[in-house]
């Protein structure tokens, strides 16, 4: 019995660690959100514009939901899984930035990720 419930707890151990993304994936991921969160852009989704408290909500939320089921270990992952399109009607989410044209999610965040990888030590833009 002792030797079950070791291994039953060796077994959710290695589980939750499992379920967790990597510390970087997920100071990438907060960059991401925060970066549309903090923009003047607008984020589009299912046809509605939203702006970015609603963004950054609904992308969190997003990003909570890939967590818990292990399938957003990376930023990539993130960005291909739970910012490029809507998982209720398949549609691409698009972003909207004063004077700029515009363009699909995830071209932009895959843009921002690239931006806070060369700068690894500035906020988020």
């Amino acid at each position: 019995m002792r030797v079950f419930r070791s291994l039953l707890v060796m077994l959710l151990v290695c589980g939750a660690a499992m379920a967790a993304p990597p510390t970087q994936a997920e100071r990438e991921i907060d960059g991401l959100i925060a970066g549309l969160a903090s923009s003047s852009c607008e984020f589009e989704r299912n046809g509605t514009w939203y702006g970015a408290a609603e963004a950054e909500a609904h992308l969190r939320n997003k990003y909570a939901w890939l967590r818990k089921r292990g399938l957003a270990d990376s930023a990539e992952q993130f960005i291909e899984r739970g910012a490029s399109e809507s998982s209720v009607s398949g549609e691409n989410y698009r972003v909207r930035c004063p004077d700029k044209p515009v363009t699909e999610s995830g071209i932009w965040f895959r843009a921002l990720l690239t931006r806070q990888r060369a700068q690894p030590d500035s906020p988020p833009r």
